[in-house]
């Protein structure tokens, strides 16, 4: 039995988690047991993983705890990360060490092992191990020239076991090496030393087996003794491997394809003519079986580096097609399509990967095929700015029957122009071929990869979660600022800006449209700051481009000069009376000038995620408030509430709980008392990433709350299992609650559901007396709209006035 600890991973955070489980598995690889935590971490009730083998809840084989290359590691005391499947479908990554490890059975702990005399050993246990073995003893008495033969011998030669024979006659079988024979077993009794000889032997039924002999002298005077081991399954294997060795030679011989095989140091296991040939002409050495591609590129290190990656994802996906030159250097060279194919062992583990190359430069130029001219970028071999804009209308035609949005990441290189000026035109085309070639390998195979134009490339990212495009678009970034490509010494690197727009199915089907809307993202990053990436939803076609610019100029303008507006909503104890403020923080954007308009959450926020805004005004927001509340020092015994609403991005951003804790290492208000509310649509489109930020937040001591709570069906299930302490109510649940019975019902339903689960309820939008008290029947905790408060500026929010004989205290 093993008892293990699994904690949810994130590199960003202390791995002391309270996040975590413990599971105990018996060595047949069955839970035995689970605690009560395991619901939050893994998604299952404990009763229904008792007795579920262990791998069901694991992603792949790989991440089986026992498998050497983790229990390896467990033994020695350290922690593995292994990736699980949650019962909801998704994948999650978990650091698993292990506690206690025993075996299930006492009695095996106290078996010993201990010499026995051969002299003891049943005869039909030697008999099975000759069988087992296909072997035989002999023994030989050189003085009255008698040779004794066991069971295993008979069977071996295919003779009866009553057959009477002299040595003479044995040495018939033999096929070759008679003389040689002989002249072993003569050394062997002269001088007592040991021999072994591999011998083809003809059975009696004429069968050709292969043997080894094997001899010793034994203590006796003339008398020597050894056994005959068959290996003809071995002979049969080495036989058929040559055989497969010589049609592998002969069929990748006959074929122009270069066709090459590595194995996971990149040693090549096999080439062709045509590999070698090809080799040898473009890098002037010539590769053979053995030989290490590292060590052979080691004068070309840009082709080093991307024929690495590609092997590298080889061996990490069972196949991909990529087309490109053998070698990016600055001359004419034939495009191959190369085929990889990732090898395996029996276990399904990965021990190579082969490639085939066709080369398709003569399908490229022939005149049959001037549509492949016409739809790709003569440079870099990508799809060109029109393929793209087809593939795009294309994808947009099928948009409503996917699972999950798509998303179009345009980038722009940083100070490129540069290389140009540096090293000239041919030398930035070889940069772009490779850098293509680098990022090609990086994307997944249904998506596609476009230079547009010069420096700018685009990708669409097919039907992807946000949160996943947003990851996708990070790494692309991070292998941007990686590349290193050398030239005359000297090591070229840049790095890139982007826009990632996610389309939603209201997103508009004009596909210049929504390039220009990625493209205007991007513009944004470079203003920003260059080497960053800003996300957006795309906007229907019904926007106003040009106040959408003044708009979001407006919201720049105030961030920049922390020029915010903030305010704050009461909202108070329904059933009962509670001391100290509960606030909301709201924020508005002022005007710059005398044409503008104050803008409200309802204007802004849409223009502030489209320009990528949202994030940094959740910050900014959350900073200003902070500030103001460090200088009220008379509000801290007060304040038990302060509520902030927080975006998407704010959402999926991994740093966001370092920015929190390092406001509250700074203030004198408690942790507590701060509370982050997140969308119900958020938290139901992404219940892992909203998890590990309620995660982390717990950790800073703050807390958090669902809002919206009720405008779908999955409410129910997220007010019960999702980490958050306060359930807020969609106002839609909350308006003419009084008249309606069935959403009395709904409200009451998700009410016990919160209580059960240990958190707190609030219904927003009470705006009449009669709504109040269907609330208060209800038992809503807290209520809050305008029967209550309506906002105010976040400067009237001061503590109570107390008039004393010296004087006023508060105010």
């Amino acid at each position: 039995m093993k008892e293990f600890v699994i904690r949810r991973h994130r590199a960003d955070l202390s791995q002391n988690s309270d996040r975590r489980t413990l599971l105990r598995i018996d060595d047949e690889g069955k839970v035995m047991f689970a605690d009560r935590y395991v619901e939050s971490v893994l998604g299952y009730d404990a009763r229904e993983l008792q007795g579920r083998p262990v791998h069901g809840i694991l992603a792949s084989r790989q991440d089986d705890p026992f498998v050497p290359s983790n229990w390896n590691r467990i033994e020695r005391g350290q922690n593995v990360l292994v990736t699980f499947r949650h019962k909801e479908g998704f994948f999650f990554t978990a650091s698993l060490s292990m506690r206690v490890s025993m075996r299930d059975s006492d009695t095996a702990a106290s078996a010993t092992i201990s010499h026995r005399d051969i002299a003891s050993i049943d005869p039909l246990l030697l008999k099975l191990a000759e069988d087992t073995a296909s072997a035989g003893i002999w023994e030989l008495d050189s003085q009255n020239n008698e040779m004794t033969w066991t069971d295993g011998l008979f069977k071996l030669l295919e003779l009866r076991t009553d057959t009477e024979l002299t040595p003479e006659q044995a040495l018939f079988y033999c096929q070759t090496g008679q003389p040689r024979v002989r002249a072993m077993f003569r050394r062997c009794i002269q001088t007592g030393r040991s021999f072994s000889l591999d011998l083809d032997i003809l059975t009696s039924r004429q069968n050709v087996r292969r043997v080894t002999i094997h001899g010793r002298a034994l203590k006796q005077s003339g008398r020597v003794g050894g056994t005959l081991v068959d290996r003809t399954r071995e002979m049969q294997r080495d036989l058929a491997r040559r055989d497969a060795e010589r049609i592998l030679a002969a069929t990748t011989q006959s074929t122009p394809d270069v066709v090459a095989a590595v194995d996971l140091k990149l040693n090549l296991l096999h080439c062709n003519h045509a590999f070698v040939q090809q080799f040898e002409t473009i890098f002037g050495v010539r590769p053979r079986p053995g030989d290490s591609l590292t060590s052979l590129l080691t004068e070309h290190p840009n082709e080093r580096r991307l024929i690495e990656r590609l092997w590298q994802r080889a061996f990490d996906r069972d196949n991909f097609v990529v087309e490109m030159p053998l070698a990016q250097q600055n001359r004419e060279l034939p495009v191959y399509e190369f085929h990889y194919q990732r090898l395996t062992n029996d276990q399904g583990d990965p021990i190579g990967a082969v490639h085939v190359g066709r080369e398709i430069a003569p399908r490229a130029s022939h005149s049959a095929s001037s549509e492949y001219r016409i739809r790709h970028d003569p440079v870099t071999g990508l799809m060109n700015r029109r393929a793209f804009i087809a593939r795009l209308l294309r994808t947009l035609e099928h948009k409503t029957h996917r699972e999950s949005c798509d998303s179009l990441l345009y980038l722009d290189l940083d100070k490129f122009e540069r290389f140009n000026d540096l090293t000239g035109s041919g030398t930035c085309d070889r940069y772009l071929r490779e850098l293509a070639g680098n990022l090609g390998i990086r994307v997944r195979q249904r998506d596609a990869l476009s230079r547009l134009s010069g420096d700018t490339f685009v990708l669409l990212i097919e039907n992807c979660p946000e949160s996943r495009a947003r990851k996708i678009a990070d790494n692309i970034l991070d292998a941007i600022s990686e590349f290193v490509f050398q030239w005359q010494g000297e090591s070229l690197q840049t790095t890139a800006s982007g826009g990632l727009l996610i389309m939603d199915n209201d997103a508009p089907n004009d596909p210049e449209l929504l390039l220009s809307q990625a493209a205007d993202l991007c513009h944004t990053a470079k203003i920003s700051g260059r080497n960053r990436i800003h996300t957006a939803r795309a906007a229907g076609e019904h926007v106003d481009e040009s106040e959408a610019w003044k708009e979001a100029e407006q919201i720049r303008e105030a961030l920049d000069n922390e020029r915010l507006i903030l305010e704050f909503q009461s909202f108070k104890p329904i059933a009962s009376a509670t001391w100290g403020d509960h606030i909301e923080i709201l924020a508005r954007i002022p005007a710059n000038n005398a044409t503008q308009d104050t803008l409200g959450p309802d204007q802004f926020l849409p223009i502030a995620e489209r320009f990528d805004l949202a994030k940094r005004l959740d910050r900014q927001v959350i900073r200003q408030t902070f500030i103001w509340l460090n200088s009220q020092s008379l509000l801290e015994p007060r304040l038990k509430y302060c509520g902030f609403n927080l975006s998407i991005a704010s959402v999926l951003d991994d740093t966001f709980a370092d920015f929190i804790e390092s406001l509250l290492d700074d203030s004198p208000f408690d942790s507590d008392c701060f509370c982050f509310e997140i969308r119900e649509a958020h938290a139901t489109q992404y219940p892992d990433e909203v998890a590990v930020l309620c995660d982390a937040l717990h950790k800073a001591g703050c807390r958090v709350a669902l809002d919206g709570a009720g405008a779908s069906v999955e409410s129910y299930s997220l007010a019960a299992r999702l980490p958050v302490d306060i359930i807020k109510l969609d106002r839609r649940m909350v308006e003419d609650l009084e008249k309606d019975p069935v959403q009395q019902v709904m409200v009451e339903a998700l009410h016990r559901i919160a209580e059960v689960a240990g958190k707190v309820t609030v219904a927003t939008c009470i705006e009449s007396e009669d709504t109040l008290r269907k609330v208060r029947a209800l038992g809503i905790h807290y209520g809050q709209g305008f029967r209550f408060s309506r906002p105010k500026p976040l400067a009237e929010l001061t503590p109570a006035t107390v008039q004393l004989t010296t004087g006023r205290i508060g105010g």
